[in-house]
């Protein structure tokens, strides 16, 4: 049977509809293509908002953008009514290069070594006139001159608390964009109700002049975004994929950090990548000896500029935070808590030996007649022995009114004292050189010790501090998690098991430490003669079934919080293999009150 031909109108009514469909389908694709646009268009805050240096009545709030902004205000109080103004300032030395772990779209420029600069505002508002234990909402606002603007959500801040009121503050360190740390803040929020303050024993990233481990690092991992609940970080533990996204911390409680060795960039170039800037650090003393050399080659009459440059600098960490003092240590009265944070760091070195190591404990054979190329081991950019600024300001510190009334005496660095870890050796002191050369004088080796008996902080900082009633020294460094007790009753916690671990030499497991050498470099235990504490509520289990004074661990992370109302510093650790588990409560101390 023939099936009919079909009517020639209904042909044509057809192919009308069919005009029509794809009429308003090409229309539907180019308005969701403006709306695209126009959102990608629209300026975007680099960070979120996240508070410093409060004071009694006041506190500061600061978020950094990319664009300048015609003006740029917090609103805040009960109905966001009343407005501050911000100061805005560019980041003068915040760069990327070809290890940036950035979009490619955002790497034109970039060619070999050649980082390029990355244009970075930071708005900063003091929000005054606040009361005390009163809590406000806040928002921030940033216009451009074409008349868009963006804001924040809304978010909440507070002054200093006054003494008396128990606060829940993190004790953390050794971020540095590493897999765990994500995971580990997440955990934070959803274990603690309410953060009152952060406290970070330095290591916040891995090379300071690169914007993106502060702002966007496309790993999802940079600094800001985990601490703000804005990360995106993956994990793969065992086939199953997990993405953690930090915990929303300090747009509600202030940072106070110290500066760690990951802070500190080496000599400044515009043509080597910022990977080997950083590692390029060089002692100031030593670029004094060349000084008149390097003003006949620079043409520099800034002499301060110059030496810097020629050296090591910590420009970026300065201009991001708001420190209470124009210099790397500075002490602050936070409730019931005395926090004194010093500058206590020094260059990272390979402990290798190979020849071409320039290292810990050695320079390059290639560069024993170049003495501008050696790093001169691994030298201390801040002194700290006795009779230096800091330990001069340190005992004034110690012997002053607020110190001597705070119930809680907190004292934060970066290098441990006492440690499990890796990075305790060799001894916190001056490098002493060692130049061996053959019979007719050429050089065949030069090399470095570290006297044990003059480390710094065990021989001048430690007893300082003990005497002064210190109830906690807090550090990180090792990324392990382990405490001490002193015969005095002052406790030492490194909590830097965030993100993944450097390892705790105990038992069989021993440190590196150069054969050969006249110094003792301790390969296992804490050099410097205390014993760790087993946790007190939960302690991992060993091989042989006895419970561990540590955690080192790529798989558990640990943070701690000291709570102020009774005294007590809790540990705790989450493991990501299994990410619908419990965080698991594994140590509790408390400190003596002053």
């Amino acid at each position: 049977m023939l099936t009919p031909l079909p009517d020639k109108s209904e042909i044509s009514q057809g192919s009308s509809r069919n005009l029509w469909f794809f009429a308003v389908l090409i229309l539907i694709v180019l308005l969701l293509s403006l709306i695209v646009q126009s959102f990608f268009n629209k300026p975007q805050l680099l960070t979120d908002p996240f508070l410093q240096f409060p004071t009694a009545n006041s506190v500061r709030v600061v978020w950094f953008t990319e664009f300048l902004g015609t003006s740029n205000t917090v609103s805040y109080g009960k109905n966001l009514n009343k407005t501050a103004a911000a100061n805005t300032s560019k980041l003068s030395r915040t760069r990327e290069d070809k290890d940036s772990q950035i979009p490619d779209e955002m790497k034109p420029g970039i060619t070999n070594n050649n980082p390029i600069v990355r244009d970075i505002w930071r708005h900063e508002a003091e929000v005054r006139n606040l009361t005390p234990d009163v809590r406000i909402p806040y928002l921030v606002t940033s216009y451009k001159k074409d008349g868009t603007s963006v804001s924040s959500k809304v978010f909440t801040l507070s002054p200093t608390p006054a003494a008396g009121i128990p606060l829940k503050i993190l004790l953390t360190s050794d971020h540095q964009l590493m897999p765990m740390t994500a995971a580990n803040l997440q955990k934070v929020t959803e274990t603690i109700d309410k953060v009152d303050a952060v406290f970070m024993a330095g290591d916040l990233i891995n090379i300071a002049d690169r914007a993106s481990e502060w702002f966007d690092d496309y790993r999802g991992r940079a600094f800001f975004p985990a601490l703000q609940g804005r990360a995106f970080s993956e994990l793969d533990k065992n086939g199953i994929k997990t993405v953690y996204g930090g915990g929303e911390l300090i747009q509600h409680a202030p940072l106070f950090p110290a500066i760690g060795n990951h802070e500190i960039m080496g000599r400044f170039s515009t043509t080597s990548t910022l990977n080997d800037q950083f590692k390029d650090a060089f002692p100031r003393a030593a670029v004094q000896k060349i000084y008149p050399y390097l003003t006949q080659k620079y043409g520099v009459k800034n002499k301060d500029v110059l030496l810097k440059n020629n050296s090591f600098n910590s420009d970026t960490y300065n201009e991001i935070f708001s420190l209470p003092s124009d210099q790397n240590y500075y002490a602050v009265t936070f409730g019931d808590v005395r926090l004194v944070t010093l500058y206590v760091t020094n260059i990272w070195r390979t402990p290798n030996l190979d020849p071409a190591a320039r290292g810990r404990y050695r320079e390059r054979d290639e560069d024993f007649d170049r003495p501008e190329k050696w790093g001169y081991g691994q030298h201390i950019f801040e002194p700290i022995a006795k009779g230096s600024d800091q330990y001069i300001w340190l005992e004034q510190e110690l012997n002053s009114v607020q110190f001597k009334q705070a119930k809680y005496k907190i004292v934060m660095f970066h290098h441990p004292p006492h440690s499990l870890g890796d990075n305790i050796v060799p001894a916190y002191t001056d490098p002493v050189q060692i130049v061996d050369r053959t019979e007719d004088g050429e050089i065949k080796m030069v090399r470095y010790e570290y006297p044990k008996q003059q480390d710094y902080l065990i021989r001048d900082v430690v007893p300082l501090l003990e005497t002064a009633g210190v109830q906690l020294v807090l550090y990180g460094h090792s990324h392990l998690w382990n405490r001490f007790v002193s015969s005095t009753g002052m406790h030492f916690l490194e909590t830097s098991n965030v993100g993944n671990t450097y390892g705790a030499f105990a038992g069989e497991k021993r440190r590196f430490v150069p054969p050969a050498y006249r110094e003792d470099y301790s390969a296992i235990g804490d050099p410097n003669g205390l014993e760790p504490v087993v946790p007190t509520v939960a302690p991992l289990l060993g091989k042989t079934g006895l419970p561990l004074p540590y955690i080192e661990s790529n798989d558990l992370t640990a943070f701690s919080i000291f709570e102020t109302g009774n005294g007590t510093v809790n540990s705790y650790y989450f493991d990501t293999r299994k990410p619908t588990s419990n965080v698991v409560k594994f140590d509790e101390f408390k400190l003596k009150k002053s």
